[in-house]
């Protein structure tokens, strides 16, 4: 008998494998560009800085049960948990895509062949074999078969295809946590600045009331100067105006209080109706400001950083998985069961079968798609790097900027509360001169707006001040436990 020369194949199958491996390589993560030396530190810092807890910095009770009506029932939120419990259900499976497969189950079928069918002449001359007792002779005008048993299949990770595949699948878990916890900082932050600017609208409405009675007081004193002929009527006139001008004013705080009520319970999930609030805003807290702040700690401690870091090593793994379709893979499977073609003999220990099966497939005509495969991982892995580098660049900017404002703010809030000082005692001054003939109406009224002008000055720079305070919690990467 001839032999049979396997050395073609065996050559065949080491040359399309050799050829497989001609892939190109994965790129390594990038570094982000260093940050400057000169990072935004306080003067005289003594105390290393800790993460800030977010309780401990909005000590505010009515605001913080803001906060946990956002948790129960932002709808932005909720969606936000569903799309990290799709990124941990994507990890498990990619998990499971490791292990062998098996599968347990059952299967009968029958076939009728035909007299002049290979199989048809098989069963016939199988059945005239001397060789063969009674049970074994097969049915020939309606074979059936059947089988009970497991089936099991492996693909054998041998150039980490699937392990990547799972490397990526967490770091897009890891990324999705840190998005749910930038967009709860996120959230947090717009309920603080709404909640703010509700009292500060409160302080404005209160600051307009008051400067209005004290204007009355002027205006029913330029009312008896003009009935004893030491005023005209266009004092009286001016008044007037001034006073209807704040009326409308107070009308118009008012409306904005409205609004931003609907902006609060709409974040909240609630159905309308008013918010609590304290009234005063927030004080600038000074002593975090004066502790020695590790830049690049605090900004990779950020969510949206730390979130484009994850889906840069995500973006690595899928670059990997993709270079590893290039070799060949290697299947393993295996059946074990009961398998016989007639029902009496089907329990019989004689009728227990098994099979061992092993695969390499090498891709040869599609590699092209593989390549564009490849080519489309690496890009999008590079733009996975300009994020995260765009992120570290906006977060420093960002924590630089509000960590500067924060001081000149002190010093504005400094100045504008002297001013106010001074015009409160000038109104005072203006009173009694008018009184006793030394200022005119005209100056009287100047005063009054004067100092309305200036406390209403001093309310919104410390409002600004408090936003500033607000977006600091999201800028030196707050805790929120």
């Amino acid at each position: 008998m001839k032999r049979l020369n396997h050395k073609p194949i065996v050559y065949g199958i080491i040359m399309l494998a050799l050829t497989s491996c001609a892939v190109p390589n994965v790129a390594d993560i990038k570094k982000a560009r260093t940050l400057p030396g000169e990072a935004v530190q306080t003067e005289n810092s003594e105390d290393k800085f800790q993460p800030i807890n977010l309780k401990a910095y909005f000590t505010d009770p009515q605001l913080q049960e803001l906060f946990e009506k956002v948790i129960e029932a932002n709808p932005d939120f909720k969606i936000a948990q569903q799309r990290v419990d799709i990124a941990n259900s994507f990890l498990r499976r990619s998990k499971m895509d490791l292990l062998p497969s098996l599968e347990i189950g059952a299967a009968a079928s029958g076939d009728r062949y035909g007299k002049y069918t290979m199989e048809g002449v098989g069963n016939y001359d199988t059945n005239l074999s001397p060789n063969i007792a009674e049970d074994q002779k097969i049915n020939r005008d309606f074979t059936p078969n059947y089988w009970l048993g497991a089936r099991s299949s492996w693909e054998i990770d041998a150039w980490g295809k699937l392990k990547n595949k799972k490397l990526s699948a967490q770091k897009k878990y890891l990324a999705s946590a840190e998005g749910l916890r930038l967009l709860q900082v996120e959230l947090f932050t717009d309920i603080a600045n709404l909640y703010y600017q509700l009292v500060a609208l409160d302080n404005r409405l209160a600051i307009y009331q008051k400067n209005y009675k004290l204007q009355q007081r002027a205006f029913e004193i330029v009312l008896a100067q003009r009935e004893v002929g030491k005023a005209t009527e266009l004092a009286v006139q001016q008044f007037k105006a001034q006073n209807n001008n704040w009326l409308a004013e107070i009308e118009h705080i008012k409306v904005e209080i409205v609004t931003v009520e609907q902006a609060i319970t709409t974040l909240t999930g609630s159905y309308g109706g008013g918010v609590k609030r304290g009234k005063t805003l927030m004080p600038t807290n000074m002593e975090i400001l004066n502790k020695d702040i590790n830049i690049e700690a605090v900004i990779h401690s950020r969510p949206d950083v730390a979130a484009n870091y994850y889906v840069l090593e995500a973006s690595q793994a899928d670059a990997k998985a993709a270079r590893a379709a290039f070799y060949p893979k290697i299947d393993l499977g295996a059946s074990f069961g009961l398998n016989a073609f007639s029902a009496g003999t089907f329990f019989r220990p004689a009728s227990l079968a098994g099979q061992l099966l092993g695969g390499l497939m090498v891709p040869v005509f599609n590699k092209g798609q593989l390549k564009h495969e490849f080519n489309v991982a690496g890009k999008e892995q590079e733009i996975a790097f300009l994020n995260y580098q765009k992120s570290i660049t906006t977060a420093f900017n960002e924590l630089q900027s509000i960590l500067k404002q924060t001081k000149i703010y002190e010093k504005v809030l400094q100045l504008k509360s002297e001013e106010v000082g001074f015009l409160d005692r000038g109104v005072e001054v203006s009173n009694d001169l008018y009184l006793t003939g030394y200022a005119n109406y005209f100056e009287l009224i100047n005063s009054q707006k004067s100092k309305l002008t200036a406390e209403l000055d001093l309310l919104q720079f410390q409002h600004q001040n408090t936003r500033n305070n607000v977006l600091l919690f999201k800028a030196l990467g707050g805790k929120l436990d």
